[in-house]
């Protein structure tokens, strides 16, 4: 097994987090990462190799329609250059009926699929002696999370959150080890283009993925096209929203192509939660 040292470049309290990552990792080897290639779990997997070695963790990644084709393959590049062994694991959330509605639980139910196959199917396999997976401190305290009692139950390890490291110390992190997606923005799964109480299928799914896939081989960074039947409301970063307004005609054409009629440009730019954050306070229980 690797011996724990502290990421080289990290300086205060981002150091001292990254430290209790590490300090909370060793021990747990053989070790799967639920894994998404996006930057928490990309770190938290990092930190895992440095700390346990690459023969005793393995990177676990969900596939379902909800996963973006792109995302799924640089996942395994990001993967490749970390050194993790990667496994893949179908998981079926869309056979859940509470998935389908769409609520605003609807994350939980998807992670509850993730780490019950993880469970089902992996542990055993593959000797693991735990699951951890990347939720950050940030997110830990956002109401819009609600697949955060997926891991509870499951008690799945989330030492990125422990451990008090936000958002921003995890792309520091990130850069400090030189990872690919340090700066990478952040990618939801798919489902969450589609209003809650709007049934999630595996066509809509489809279209955004594609849509969304058009929208940056047209050169655009990050975008959101939310699903509002024939309506694609298309969220873009502030910066870029005139670009696609002087592109209007080829923005049109490569969202429309993807089976959607018309064709909305949102001026408010990139909304987080904007479906859940709405209809979800904090339990105080």
């Amino acid at each position: 097994m690797t011996t724990t040292t502290a990421v080289p470049g990290l300086t205060g309290p981002v150091a001292q987090a990254a430290e209790r990552v590490e300090q909370m990792l060793a021990g747990h080897a053989p070790l799967g990462v639920a894994y998404s290639g996006g930057v928490d779990s990309a770190t938290l997997l990092a930190m895992a190799v440095r700390t346990l070695g690459p023969a005793n963790v393995v990177a676990v990644l969900g596939v379902s329609p909800s996963l973006a084709t792109d995302e799924r393959a640089r996942a395994h590049e990001t993967a490749a250059f970390i050194g993790a062994r990667v496994v893949e694991i179908e998981t079926h959330e869309g056979q859940s009926a509470a998935y389908r509605a769409n609520g605003p639980d609807r994350c939980f139910h998807c992670k509850d699929e993730l780490f019950t196959r993880i469970s089902d199917e992996l542990v055993a396999e593959l000797g693991l002696s735990a699951v951890a997976y990347g939720e950050n401190a940030d997110d830990a305290k956002r109401p819009d999370r609600p697949g955060s009692q997926a891991a509870t139950n499951h008690r799945v390890l989330r030492p990125l959150a422990e451990a008090g490291m936000t958002k921003a110390m995890v792309r520091e992190t990130a850069r400090a080890l030189a990872l690919p997606v340090a700066d990478k923005p952040a990618a939801p799964c798919l489902a969450s283009r589609i209003p809650h109480f709007e049934e999630v299928t595996p066509e809509k799914l489809r279209q955004v993925d594609q849509a969304e896939a058009a929208l940056r081989r047209l050169g655009f960074t990050d975008s959101r096209v939310r699903h509002h039947g024939d309506v694609a409301r298309v969220e873009l970063r502030a910066e870029e929203l005139l670009v696609a307004v002087h592109r209007r005609e080829d923005v049109d054409a490569a969202v429309r192509a993807a089976g959607f009629r018309f064709v909305a440009l949102d001026l408010r730019g990139i909304q987080s939660g904007a479906f859940t954050l709405p209809l979800v306070t904090r339990s105080h229980d």
